[in-house]
């Protein structure tokens, strides 16, 4: 199987792999086979992102291999790739393979599962999970259970969307909300914990924000002042919940875009660092040693020897 490229002038954002318009408001939902897509591309979705849309890849038969935020993985199914929005991430396929591709408008995801507050946060970080002995064998986890539960919620979400019966959209939402069911359930009990359940409110929002405004070095205070608190009841529930303060979360993020863009793009690494915020590429060189532990220069390297 060839290896995932990785080198772009920029990294790519579409709705649909290969289809212009990221920045029009996608459809809300699509379902495809994997092989509808990847074998006009002969076999391989090279690294892009969505910024608008939440993915799940279920591979029932066949073997791939998935890049999410530049790491490696092989899959064989039965296996399952959860991809939030924003995630840069590319596959390459085996041509037997056999599986299914649900790409759903994020904020319509969130709304589904919004009746219970502990069940978004489950997707809201990049996910291999793998059943049996095709657990994924780097970064990835193996699931609870067997895989009929996902497979039939699978098989009946692409069902109601290739049909036409009365209340399909609503037949849609539920088979979609099913599915969502079954593959949290199917997390081991340490990735789908209390922890993502008890998530305050305002943690939420605040996630959300930086997500939104990071580029532009947003402070702390003015973001805390959006949620209604101030600055230091802000850092007291982040270091409540992730053992981190405000400032720490808002720079994580930050250095994790610069790490997709050193890793996928061909952009120079002062360009990078103006697109974050950096008029100095000193300064942002610094920034970025700081958290990740090497230069930018080095951490690409590294991340193309990978």
């Amino acid at each position: 199987m060839p290896p995932v490229r990785r080198a772009a002038r920029s990294l790519p954002s579409y709705q649909l792999y290969g289809e212009p318009g990221a920045a029009s408001v996608p459809e809300r939902l699509h379902v495809e086979t994997i092989s509808s897509r990847s074998r006009l591309h002969d076999w391989e979705i090279r690294p892009h992102r969505h910024e608008l849309l939440f993915q799940i890849l279920y591979i029932a038969r066949g073997h791939a291999e998935a890049r999410l935020d530049g790491r490696a993985s092989a899959l064989a199914g039965p296996a399952a790739v959860l991809v939030p929005a924003a995630t840069a991430h590319g596959f390459a396929f085996e041509p037997s393979v056999d599986g299914w591709v649900i790409t759903a408008q994020e904020l319509h995801v969130r709304s589904l599962l919004a009746g219970e507050p502990g069940l978004w946060p489950v997707f809201d970080r990049p996910l291999l999970l793998g059943w049996g002995d095709a657990a994924p064998a780097a970064g990835g986890l193996r699931a609870q259970g067997d895989e009929r539960p996902v497979a039939s919620a699978v098989s009946a979400l692409a069902d109601e969307f290739g049909g036409h019966q009365r209340w399909r959209q609503a037949a849609i939402d539920a088979a979609l909300t099913r599915l969502l069911l079954a593959l949290a359930r199917a997390l081991p009990d340490a990735a789908a914990g209390p922890a993502a359940a008890s998530l305050p409110a305002h943690l939420a929002r605040y996630r959300a924000l930086v997500d939104a405004r990071f580029r532009l070095q947003p402070s702390v205070a003015s973001l805390a002042g959006e949620l209604g608190i101030s600055a230091t009841q802000l850092n007291r529930l982040c270091r409540a919940q992730f053992g981190r303060g405000a400032l720490e979360l808002l720079h994580e993020r930050m250095a994790l875009e610069a790490q997709r863009q050193l890793a996928y793009t061909t952009l120079s690494v002062k360009r990078i660092g103006l697109d974050l915020g950096f008029a100095d590429p000193g300064y942002f060189t610094r920034f970025f040693q700081r958290l990740c532990g090497v230069s930018p220069t080095a951490w690409r390297q590294q991340a193309h020897q990978a």
